[in-house]
């Protein structure tokens, strides 16, 4: 289910391809975006679901894949819940004001902007409620104390809505035929295809049995790292047995603990909407923002960058300057394994008392580490860590620390 439809076809042009490069290599650095790479490529081993209740028709993991990849749910409705727990580093309350701030004001200066409300999804427990209709009609809605941020698109139409601030952002979907529905990961079904997106040898994948989810039977198929080096340890998908839809999404770091990603629905239906589910008038005395008057961009523009990990084309600045220096990036390894390196064409991040106070701070976020590559640091979360060298040069990936000193040390 998508909050909307997009176009995702570029015209092509070398500089638009290297704003492209750029682009894709800084997705690394945002989390939301990069969930989907830790489970990026999977390889099939048959295997037959054990018995369980619900009783169900035996499958194996490569039927169950392909059940998944023909679901072609059109209709439904229901509520999702997402958990998100990266282990951002403790900054003493800093992590959620960042995130409130970004979330608050868009680049076109609306909080009801969705490039900015939607980033909310990266952080903590929401409660989301879904519904669609086809291609045109969907609309999502994120759940908030005594206040509700709803995006909804209903045929060339396009609204958020923060009902907190009693502002509107209206934009128009693009009409390209080619136009694909996608967005920032928010449903079970999202990350489920971030993790069927490619298929190999370094994945082993099982079907373990099956479950309920939301009141329907369900198959449960397990995803796991053939490889070592990696930081994710598994990713369970259960998908429900009549229709092929991924109900629940999560994803267990090698670590163990709590699950870094968590979403699924706690009730669901496949039965039309009502249409007026899909209406939207702004309210009286509501704050009304035209997408082609937010500063950047058109209205034909709107759908881009909600694309899963999609770079939007309308960026801000901020974006364009992190991606200075990113043309080269390469990839080192394959599969879970895999680790992003590009050179930043400057120095490293500032560091001990050289770095003055935010050398200190930054030391504080960070491990210090050497090797044959000099000296470096690395900043981790439960899933992505990455490497920054004192010369500039940029490793990361859902590895662990030591899989991305190795890399470096290769790369001299």
């Amino acid at each position: 289910m998508a909050p909307y439809a997009t176009d995702d076809s570029t015209t092509g042009g070398e500089a638009d391809e290297r704003r492209s490069g750029r682009r894709k290599a800084a997705r690394y650095v945002v989390p939301v975006t990069v969930m989907g790479v830790a489970a990026a490529t999977i390889g099939l081993v048959p295997a037959l679901a054990d018995s369980g209740d619900p009783d169900l028709p035996k499958i194996t993991a490569q039927q169950l894949v392909e059940k998944i990849a023909k679901s072609d749910v059109q209709q439904l409705s229901g509520t999702v819940k997402i958990s998100t727990d990266l282990g951002l580093p403790d900054l003493g309350g800093l992590e959620s004001s960042l995130m409130s701030g970004a979330a608050g004001r868009g680049e076109g200066g609306s909080s009801a902007d969705p490039t900015a409300k939607l980033t909310e999804l990266a952080s903590g427990t929401h409660t989301l409620r879904v519904a669609a209709d086809g291609p045109d009609k969907q609309k999502l809605s994120l759940l908030e104390n005594a206040a509700e941020y709803s995006l909804v698109h209903n045929g060339k139409d396009v609204w958020g809505y923060d009902s907190k601030s009693n502002e509107v952002f209206h934009g128009t979907a693009s009409e390209s035929p080619e136009r694909e529905k996608e967005q920032p990961p928010a449903t079970p079904k999202d990350f489920a295809e971030e993790a069927l997106k490619a298929v190999d040898d370094t994945t082993s994948v099982t079907v373990d049995g099956t479950a309920q989810v939301a009141g329907r039977d369900a198959y449960k198929l397990v995803i796991k790292p053939k490889q070592s080096g990696s930081t994710v340890g598994a990713v369970s998908v259960a998908v429900d047995a009549e229709t092929g839809m991924p109900l629940k999404f999560t994803l267990t770091p090698a670590s163990g603990g709590a699950a870094v990603v968590d979403a699924g629905f706690t009730q669901v239906s496949f039965a039309k909407p009502a249409a007026s589910t899909f209406d939207f008038t702004p309210p009286k005395g509501a704050k009304v923002t035209e997408e082609k008057d937010a500063g950047k961009g058109s209205d034909k523009d709107f759908g881009k960058g909600f694309e899963k990990g999609g770079p939007r084309e309308h960026a801000p600045k901020g974006e364009e300057d992190l991606g200075k220096g990113l043309d080269g990036m390469k990839t080192i390894g394959e599969g879970w394994s895999s680790i992003a390196t590009f050179d930043t064409g400057g120095e490293g991040m500032p560091s001990g008392e050289a770095g003055g106070d935010l050398g200190g701070f930054v030391d504080s976020l960070g491990d210090k580490v050497t090797g044959k590559f000099g000296s470096g640091t690395v900043f981790s979360t439960r899933l992505i860590n990455a490497l920054i060298t004192d010369d500039g040069k940029v490793y990361v990936g859902a590895v662990t620390k030591d899989a991305l000193v190795k890399a470096a040390d290769a790369g001299k």
